[in-house]
C-alpha cells in the first residue's frame, strides 16, 4: 500500500521509520517532513492544518492510507477532510479530537465513562480561579483548556505563578495534584475495538533530576520494570475501553490513537490527561519495540476492522530515547545551527541506535536545527542499562552548538 504521513517531527520520523520497514508498504510519503524523514520517505510541502490541501495531496499520490501525526491538524478536522475524499485515515475526527483539544471536554467524557481522574474545576473568571486554587492548595496544577504543544500545564508550589498562568488562559482547568509515578499508555482503536500498546515513561522537565521548566518531553523509555504486570489490563478495563465506549455513545466515535497519561497514585491509577495522537517522545521507544508490521494495524483501525487484527508481537528488548534540544529550549529556541555527527552515528551505532529528526531542515549540504527539540536519539538493548549506554554513546557523537540534553533518562529504572 501507499502511505502518506502528515507532520514533521520525531514522532512522524518514528512512524515513517516503522512504515519503511513494513514489507506491505510500496510507497511512503510525508508532508511536510524534515531532513531525516527525507531519507526514508518522499517529502512534500503542505499546510498540514488545511484539510483540503492534505486530501488533494493524498489523492494526487494515490494514497491508500493517510496517518495524521500531530494534534493540531486533528483538532482542525484534517482527518475528516481526508475521509470525505474517500481515503482511509488514521486519526480521530475533529469532534473526537476534542478529547485532547479541550481539557474540559475530556473531564466531561471521563465523568460520563466513570474513568478515575483528578478532581477539578473549570474556571473562566479570576474569582473562580482563586476559589479553585484555594480549594486544592499546593502543589497547584493549572492546565490551559486548549492545545498548548505540551507546555500548557504548570505544576508549582508558588501560588502567584499558578495564578499568573491561570489568568493568561481564556478557560482553565485547575485540579488536585496526583502523587506517584507517571506512565504513558497508547491504544489503537477503530471506535469499538481497543488494542493497547506497551507502556512507556517520559521525562517532562528540562533538567536532570526533574528540575527546570516543563517541556514537550526530553526522553522516554520502555518497558517499565517497576510497573505492575497487570497495569495494561487494568487501564484497558478502567480507562481505555470505557472512554472509547462513552465517545461512541455520544455519537462522536474515536478512531485513531488514544493516549492516556496516567499517574500511579497511592489510591490507584488516575488519568492525568488524554491525547488524540501518538505521544512524542514515547512513540520513539514504543515503536522501537513493536515487531508487528505497522501499516496493516493502522489500516485496520482506519477501516473499522481492528477486531480482525492478530495480537501484536513485541520485542523483549528495552528501548531508550534521549532528546537533544536547542539552545534556550523550552524558551524561544535558537535555530539554524549546523548538526554534525549524524553520519558517525549511522556508521558506528546502527542498528542498535539511530537518530530520529524533530526540528531539522536541509540547508544545502548541511542539516541545521529548525526547532526546540532537534533530535531524538533512540537505542535498543537487552535491558534498559544497555539501551541507555547505547543511546548516550550515540548522543556523544552529535555536535550542535549550545545544545542540551538530560543525562538521567531511564537511570533509576535501569537500577543504576
Amino acid at each position: 500500500m501507499k502511505v502518506l504521513v502528515i507532520g514533521g517531527g520525531a514522532r512522524e520520523h518514528a512512524l515513517c521509520r516503522s512504515l519503511s520497514l513494513d514489507p506491505d508498504v510500496t510507497a511512503l510519503h510525508c508532508a511536510p517532513g524534515n531532513a531525516g524523514i527525507a531519507e526514508v520517505a518522499e517529502v512534500h510541502p503542505v499546510d498540514q492544518l488545511d484539510g483540503d490541501a492534505v486530501s488533494a495531496l493524498a489523492r494526487r499520490l494515490g494514497a491508500d492510507l493517510v496517518v495524521v501525526g500531530p494534534e493540531a491538524p486533528l483538532v482542525a478536522g484534517v482527518a475528516d477532510a481526508v475521509r470525505a475524499a474517500g481515503i482511509p485515515c488514521f486519526g480521530p475526527s475533529e469532534q473526537a479530537a476534542q478529547l485532547e483539544g479541550s481539557k474540559a471536554f475530556a473531564k466531561d467524557v471521563m465523568a460520563g465513562a466513570n474513568v478515575p481522574t483528578a478532581r477539578s474545576y473549570v474556571c473562566t473568571t479570576p474569582e473562580e480561579i482563586d476559589e479553585a486554587l484555594d480549594a486544592f492548595g499546593a502543589p497547584y496544577v493549572v492546565k490551559d483548556d486548549g492545545l498548548a504543544a505540551g507546555k500548557g500545564v504548570v505544576v508549582t508550589d508558588d501560588l502567584a505563578a499558578a495564578r499568573e498562568h491561570a489568568l493568561a488562559c481564556d478557560r482553565v482547568v485547575i485540579e488536585e495534584f496526583l502523587d506517584g509515578p507517571e506512565v504513558s499508555l497508547f491504544a489503537i482503536t477503530d471506535g469499538v475495538t481497543v488494542l493497547p500498546l506497551q507502556p512507556a515513561q517520559d521525562f517532562k522537565r528540562a533538567l536532570d533530576g526533574d528540575e527546570g521548566p516543563n517541556t514537550g518531553g526530553m526522553g522516554a523509555y520502555s518497558p517499565l520494570p517497576w510497573a505492575d504486570p497487570k497495569l495494561v489490563d487494568e487501564v484497558m478495563d478502567s480507562v481505555l475501553q470505557p472512554t472509547v465506549d462513552e465517545l461512541r455513545r455520544r455519537g462522536t466515535p474515536f478512531a485513531g490513537l488514544l493516549y492516556a497519561g496516567l499517574a500511579i497514585t497511592s489510591r490507584g491509577v488516575r488519568v492525568i490527561e488524554f491525547n488524540a495522537r501518538f505521544g512524542d517522545p514515547e512513540t520513539q521507544v514504543v515503536l522501537a519495540r513493536l515487531k508487528t508490521p505497522l501499516a496493516g494495524v493502522l489500516l485496520n483501525a482506519a477501516n473499522g476492522t481492528l477486531a480482525d487484527q492478530a495480537p501484536l508481537n513485541w520485542s523483549g528488548d528495552a528501548a531508550v530515547t534521549v532528546v537533544v534540544a536547542s539552545h534556550n529550549y523550552p524558551g524561544t529556541p535558537r535555530t539554524g545551527d549546523p548538526i554534525e555527527g549524524l553520519d558517525e552515528v549511522a556508521a558506528q551505532d546502527a542498528p542498535h541506535a539511530y537518530v530520529l529528526h524533530a526540528g531539522t531542515k536541509q540547508d544545502g549540504d548541511a542539516v541545521v536545527s529548525a526547532g526546540g527539540r532537534v533530535l531524538s536519539v533512540t537505542a535498543s538493548g537487552t535491558d534498559l542499562a544497555q539501551a541507555r549506554e547505547r543511546a548516550y554513546a550515540a548522543v556523544g557523537r552529535i555536535r550542535l552548538d549550545g545544545s542540551q540534553h538530560r543525562t538521567d533518562i531511564a537511570l533509576k529504572a535501569a537500577g543504576e
